[in-house]
């Protein structure tokens, strides 16, 4: 889509392309990191078990060249001897072979990690396409194999001619040892020969590793339209999002309606704010507002504290700044703690009267509300 636009790709990939990635089995991988390792791993354990491999080989071809006229003529002694003879080569290479697994386990945690892939596994048609095969043959990425097929098969080539011109006078008086000793000396210039040869591939690897991670960030970079795409489709419809945030602030709403007849106090405006104020003298906290609102919302709570005879004390400039200061569920701020003492003084005195406990209060006049929490 984005070569279709035009766009260039110019933003770092995110999250969920990379996760998608993942899924469908794009991950950064370099074969010749993982050739390398493979033959390091077999030539590192025929070092330090090729002796006994040796000596081993060398004890089944005693076995089968010792046999005696009555098991030569024995029509079972074939089976027999395979038998033996296949166990004892299976024993004898289970170490190198267990290596060269863990080393393939291993290996994928040095570039991309494990990854297991169900939609990779899956056969596609389009592989089976030819001419998609020839634009992958005849494509950047084919050109690159071609040339990192060149540089190795030369590679190994111009270092096997050295070793060949090195080691050839010391093959040709192979012939000149016994059997034991010309099967040790020929394994032990093989090894060394193999050793030479699997680490002039680290050329290899040190050009395709770092190549490998940028054409796999190359591939993972996204166009501006695609970010915007998948932040839409991440965060949903906008319809969708207005329609669960109003679901969301009715249900807010319905909870804080419902809390309107625990307040001691409702601080209007008098007819558009209204804030309800909660106050546990037994506590350590101050005043809670446990509802506001404007309007509609302002007279929802007035019918809700009528109801429930709860006080209204008409305090235009309080109403204001508690409303534009404090949330519902929040304790109001200090700066406010001497007028709504005020004003909850006021209400407690109220309500003794109302019980016969004393004279019915006057509103207090000098309620003064500090500059910095006035609203117009």
């Amino acid at each position: 889509m984005a070569e279709d636009s035009g766009q260039d790709k110019s933003e770092e990939p995110t999250g969920k392309r990379i996760s998608d990635a993942r899924k469908k089995g794009q991950i950064p991988r370099s074969k010749e990191l993982d050739t390398f390792v493979s033959l390091m791993t077999g030539v590192i354990m025929l070092y330090f078990i090729g002796e006994d491999m040796v000596l081993g080989l060398v004890d089944i071809m005693k076995q089968h060249f010792q046999v005696s006229r009555e098991v030569i003529y024995d029509p079972k002694s074939p089976v027999i001897f395979f038998s033996k003879s296949l166990l004892s080569g299976l024993f004898l290479i289970f170490p190198l072979a267990l290596a060269l697994i863990i080393a393939a386990l291993l290996r994928p945690m040095m570039m991309g990690g494990w990854n297991v892939s169900m939609e990779a596994m899956q056969p596609k048609i389009s592989k089976f396409n030819p001419m998609k095969g020839l634009k992958r043959m005849f494509g950047l990425q084919g050109v690159v194999e071609l040339f990192k097929a060149i540089l190795k098969t030369s590679l190994i080539l111009f270092v096997a001619k050295i070793l060949y011109d090195i080691y050839l006078p010391e093959f040709m008086d192979l012939s000149n040892e016994s059997v034991k000793g010309a099967i040790y000396h020929s394994a032990s210039i093989l090894l060394f020969c193999v050793l030479i040869l699997s680490s002039t591939l680290i050329l290899l690897v040190l050009i395709d590793v770092p190549y490998q991670l940028w054409k796999y960030k190359k591939d993972m970079m996204m166009t501006k339209q695609e970010v915007k795409d998948e932040s839409k489709q991440s965060e949903g419809n906008p319809e969708v999002k207005g329609r669960i945030r109003q679901m969301q602030m009715a249900m807010a709403q319905g909870r804080m309606m419902n809390d309107v007849p625990e307040a001691d106090v409702i601080v209007t405006n008098p007819s558009h704010f209204a804030v309800a104020l909660k106050y546990d003298p037994n506590g350590s906290g101050a005043p809670v507002m446990v509802a506001k609102g404007v309007d509609l919302i302002a007279a929802q709570i007035r019918n809700i504290a009528t109801g429930a005879e709860i006080p209204l004390v008409a305090v235009p400039p309080l109403s204001r700044a508690l409303y534009y200061s404090t949330e519902v569920g929040e304790e109001i701020p200090a700066g406010l703690f001497l007028v709504v003492a005020q004003v909850l003084a006021y209400i407690y005195q109220l309500k003794a009267a109302k019980a016969g406990e004393g004279d019915r209060p006057s509103m207090p006049t000098n309620l003064k509300v500090p500059e910095e929490f006035r609203q117009s």
